[in-house]
């Protein structure tokens, strides 16, 4: 009862203690020459550098912006996908490291052993079901016609 009764007023008071969390945010870009009209450009290292890396937002207030960047549903799976992939081609060869590392120092222990085939199985199992949901979706754009991700 304590927990949520400590949970309940830290609530009230970050919700109404001067943090506006239902403000919805103006989370725009800031433009070149990092002006913002009247906001303050945060998060542009380098203002006036030529690149857009920040955000506009009221200095006075605390505004949390969306971290998708993508508008549409197709472009945030698309971009899921090529996230789990990049993930895939470094996590894979590390497995396959490890699981050689169990078979190597398994020294007739036949529990190291099947460890090691099961890592390195499993991940080259795992790597082809990425590869496959890769390639099973540019296989459909093909033959549909239509481009589905960015």
């Amino acid at each position: 009862m304590k927990k949520i009764l400590a949970i309940f007023l830290t609530l009230v008071v970050l919700l109404f203690g001067g943090i506006n969390f239902l403000e919805a945010a103006v989370c725009d870009s800031c433009d070149t020459n990092g002006d913002c009209g009247g906001l303050t450009c945060i998060g542009d290292p380098t203002p006036g550098d030529g690149k857009k890396e920040g955000v506009c937002q009221d200095q006075n207030n605390i505004v949390f912006c969306s971290p998708i960047v993508h508008t549409e549903f197709k472009y945030l799976i698309d971009a899921i996908i090529n996230f789990i992939f990049n993930i895939a081609i470094v996590v894979v060869p590390l497995l396959i490291i490890i699981g050689a590392f169990n078979l190597l120092t398994a020294a007739g222990d036949q529990k190291k052993i099947t460890t090691g085939k099961n890592i390195i199985t499993y991940a080259l199992i795992g790597f082809a079901i990425i590869l496959l949901a890769k390639g099973l979706i540019a296989a459909l754009e093909e033959v549909l016609g239509v481009k589905v991700g960015g």
